[in-house]
């Protein structure tokens, strides 16, 4: 079995908790539908990285919220590069599969 990335990213207009976990939710449910085969407990670990100008709420916590308990969960802070996408979530989802590299569908 390998460990294959999933990666994904969403922007919010505005800093606010509930647009953070809002986004963080339909981005892990677009991931989950792309990748229909992807169960949280073949999850080795999800890392969320949000540009400097999200300090609202953990994406992490949405995750949570959607029952991923066991999973570990780490949020970052994106390098903060002049020019960048603002307000973005971004999200790197270590999954223990079988599936081929080009089987991977990322959002």
């Amino acid at each position: 079995m390998a460990v294959r990335g999933i990666r994904g990213a969403t922007t919010i207009t505005e800093d606010e908790e509930q647009s953070v976990l809002s986004a963080t939710r339909e981005l892990l449910l677009a991931i989950l539908k792309a990748n229909p085969t992807l169960k949280p407990e073949d999850v080795g670990s999800i890392f969320f990285t949000v540009t400097e100008d999200i300090r609202s709420a953990h994406p992490a916590r949405a995750a949570r919220e959607m029952g991923w308990n066991a999973v570990p969960l780490m949020c970052m802070q994106e390098i903060p590069v002049p020019g960048s996408l603002p307000h973005c979530i971004r999200v790197m989802i270590l999954w223990n599969t079988d599936l081929a590299q080009k089987d991977i569908h990322h959002v």
